[in-house]
């Protein structure tokens, strides 16, 4: 395993066979594991391809277990970041953490990728005045 990440909230390692495996830590921690967790199941259900796929979830570990999605982009200008976040909003998510750490490049389809969703949001269904209340 190779250590990609390792600071006050949490250590990320990639595997060889393309898994990264994410351990919650410091302050918030429970709450910011559940978070990436409903967030991650509810873009899959939605269909989104620019995010990981939730393998696995073990609370007790507050550890999680997903899908690669390609390396750290070095280069990203303002203007496509913004529209990338914009488009995952299409998906009913804000991510709240709009930066190009969050992004990644995926070289197998030349896509850019969102990765990071601890403090993301689901946003109110169309019609709806509710804010994101399910968390």
């Amino acid at each position: 395993m190779l250590q990609v990440k390792d600071t006050l909230r949490s250590t990320v390692n990639l595997t060889f066979d393309g898994r990264v495996f994410k351990v919650y830590h410091g302050p918030k921690a429970q709450e910011r594991f559940d978070n990436e967790i409903r967030i991650l199941k509810y873009l899959e259900e939605r269909g989104c391809g620019f995010v990981p796929r939730l393998l696995e979830a073990d609370p007790t570990l507050l550890r999680t277990i997903t899908t690669n999605c390609g390396s750290r982009v070095e280069h990203l200008d303002a203007k496509r970041t913004q529209e990338l976040f914009a488009e995952l909003e299409q998906f009913g998510v804000r991510h709240d953490d709009i930066d190009m750490r969050n992004v990644t490049y995926r070289q197998t389809d030349g896509r850019f990728c969102i990765i990071d969703f601890e403090f993301a949001s689901i946003l109110p269904e169309p019609g709806s005045s509710a804010p994101d209340s399910a968390k």
